[in-house]
């Protein structure tokens, strides 16, 4: 009985064994489990396996040089052709950034969310195009007479076109959605106000003269393109959490290439008066015969006399005695301009990486084969843009009294009885320096029944 009852005791326990054993197991799993799951760190390009990082070097290199031929076709095709893949890029880019925030309205069957964001956009491109359209055509808008209300009331059909926009977003606010709603609200205006006003400015740089637009894009792409290279074979820092595949290496290597090569793309650009030239005809192409005077004197060089430090060095490396070299002064605003575009510009990628890890996606899309989608490539190029429209009206611009300055405050200020009498001074002295060989009585005649009338 002894036995038999011991027995039982063991049997009794022999089941509880193994379950110890499988909860040990299990308890041992969960505290691997979480190493096993850890985010792996990012490999380095100049880390990465051979035949990988050849091959999507190789990738990335015929995209780069399909882009940049794409650009210089569309450059010397003319600058209503620069100005209109401006716009198109825009578009694309925009519609890249709203397609992420437009997967979880669509989950959450919020209304109306695209149709708004595109609404949105039809009408801040028409605030921001048309300002410039009256800015630098007002010889043109001025004198139309179905353009000139347009024109004159344009700011307030602005306001009442966002104002519409706005009434309809409020109205169809939904109940236990507002949180969501109001997120899908300030993303529309962020992407907005990082695109597409940002562009706005590019286009405006494009209408200064094509340099503006050439030469600061010029420079994002060098730096794109050696930080790349640095990186690929030598980069061995990380340069921020951010953005893990950047490394310091890659960094300051863009930096001085962008100086150096900087420096003389824009002594080649500074050649061709069809890129230095602001625009008068948008129909002109490179092949048009483009000039303007006054030209601005920032395109022409003068000595700069060299400190005897200098003299001194060059005399020892070439055994030649140069005491003042010539140097326009745009070459000298390029190197401003380069050292945004390699220490600043750079910040508009890093935002753009933090957007991709915010929605845990790579890249923007798959447009370009190698780099992404349009954002990838753009995230520099627009926060570039608007610095160049900053520093250019800051330090470069020369501000003349044109024709449409003129037309705009006389039309907007002066009676219609006013004009006529101006018109007819203008007429007397243009006559009295033997200007006008015609007579336009006639014309004043008429104008005056006009108004009699």
């Amino acid at each position: 009985m002894g036995k038999t009852k011991k027995n039982t005791q063991r049997s009794e326990r022999s089941p509880e064994a193994p379950s110890r054993t499988n909860s040990v197991v299990a308890n041992d799993k969960k505290k691997v489990q979480p190493r096993e799951n850890a985010e792996k760190e990012p490999v380095l390009l100049a880390a990465e396996k051979s035949s990988t990082k050849w091959r999507n070097m190789a990738i990335r290199t015929s995209t780069t040089l399909l882009m940049i031929s794409a650009f210089f076709f569309t450059l010397a095709s003319g600058y209503i052709w620069s100005i209109a893949a401006v716009m198109i890029i825009t578009v694309l880019v925009y519609r890249e950034v709203i397609q992420l925030a437009y997967v979880p309205a669509k989950s959450k069957n919020l209304r109306w969310f695209k149709t708004m964001s595109w609404y949105f956009l039809i009408t801040t491109e028409y605030f921001l195009y048309g300002e410039s359209i009256i800015y630098y055509f007002k010889e043109i808008v001025m004198v139309d007479a179905f353009l000139l209300p347009f024109a004159t009331h344009h700011r307030f059909i602005s306001f009442m076109l966002y104002v519409l926009g706005f009434v309809f977003f409020v109205t169809n606010l939904k109940k236990g959605e507002y949180k969501a709603q109001m997120a899908q609200f300030g993303w529309t205006h962020m992407s907005l106000f990082l695109i597409v006003v940002q562009s706005h400015f590019i286009v405006d740089n494009i209408l200064e003269g094509l340099i503006w637009f050439v030469m600061p894009a010029s420079l994002v792409v060098i730096n794109d393109i050696f930080a790349y290279v640095c990186g690929f074979f030598w980069g061995k820092t990380p340069l921020i959490q951010i953005s893990p595949k950047k490394t310091v290496e890659g960094f300051v290597g863009a930096l001085l290439c962008t100086l150096v090569l900087g420096f003389f793309v824009t002594t080649l650009l500074m050649r061709f008066d069809y890129l230095t030239c602001p625009v008068q005809d948008l129909a002109a192409s490179a092949w048009s015969n483009v000039s303007c005077e006054p030209k601005n004197p920032v395109f022409t060089a003068a000595p700069w006399h060299l400190p005897s430090i200098v003299r001194y060095l060059i005399k020892i490396t070439t055994f030649q005695d140069v005491d003042e070299v010539w140097i326009a002064p745009v070459q000298l605003h390029t190197i401003m301009m380069a050292c945004f575009a390699s220490l600043i510009a750079p910040v508009g990628g890093f935002f753009a990486s933090a957007v991709k890890r915010a929605f845990k996606i790579k890249d923007f899309g798959d447009t370009i084969p190698g780099h992404g989608g349009l954002t990838d490539r753009m995230d520099c190029q627009f926060l570039m843009g608007f610095f160049a429209h900053m520093y250019y009206h800051s330090f470069i611009k020369m501000y003349n009294v044109s024709v449409g300055t003129i037309l705009a405050l006389v039309i907007n200020n002066l009676s219609q009885r006013e004009q006529v009498e101006l018109l007819a001074r203008l007429n007397m002295y243009l006559e009295n320096q033997d200007i006008m060989t015609h007579n336009i009585d006639a014309f004043f005649q008429k104008a005056q029944s006009l108004l009699q009338g």
